[in-house]
């Protein structure tokens, strides 16, 4: 028998987060959303930035998610900003929840994805960056640019 791959279509990516953040661990979770958010995150018209994910009275919550409104939603179109559930079974978000409080981390939404025709919210458990930190990958990135630029000069 033959298992088909596991189909994921990025919808939408929160680049801003691994910029700023060192993503420590990263988990899948679902996400409880209306129809017409449904729709709407389907045609692409999502954006992560500034957004995280907090637990509340143990459940977690993603807040700053902006969802534009469906088009063709009318009267069925939600809020864009509003807090969405984020669906994980109770001991993942104890975890969780002990990791933000000791180790002083932060769960920052990495990619929202289909997968299976449901769609997922990639959570990242991250720590934040300083300033020097930034600086240093972005040293780094240049460095690899310019090791490739060398490369590909040589061979053609």
């Amino acid at each position: 028998m033959i298992v088909p791959k596991e189909e994921l279509k990025t919808v939408a990516q929160n680049r801003k987060a691994r910029h700023d953040y060192f993503v420590e661990e990263s988990f899948e979770c679902g996400l409880e959303l209306r129809g017409t958010e449904v729709k709407s995150i389907r045609l692409g018209k999502c954006n992560l930035k500034d957004s995280y994910a907090s637990v509340e009275k143990g459940e977690m919550w993603v807040h700053g998610m902006h969802i534009s409104p469906y088009e063709k939603g009318n009267i069925f179109n939600t809020d864009p900003m509003r807090p969405k559930k984020l669906l994980m079974h109770k001991a993942e978000i104890r975890k969780l929840e002990q990791a933000i409080m000791q180790k002083g981390l932060t769960l920052v939404p990495l990619s929202v994805y289909l997968k299976q025709g449901r769609m997922k919210l990639q959570l990242g458990l991250c720590k934040g960056k300083k300033n020097y930190d930034k600086r240093d990958d972005i040293a780094k990135r240049d460095a690899e640019r310019e090791i490739e630029r060398g490369m590909r000069g040589k061979f053609q």
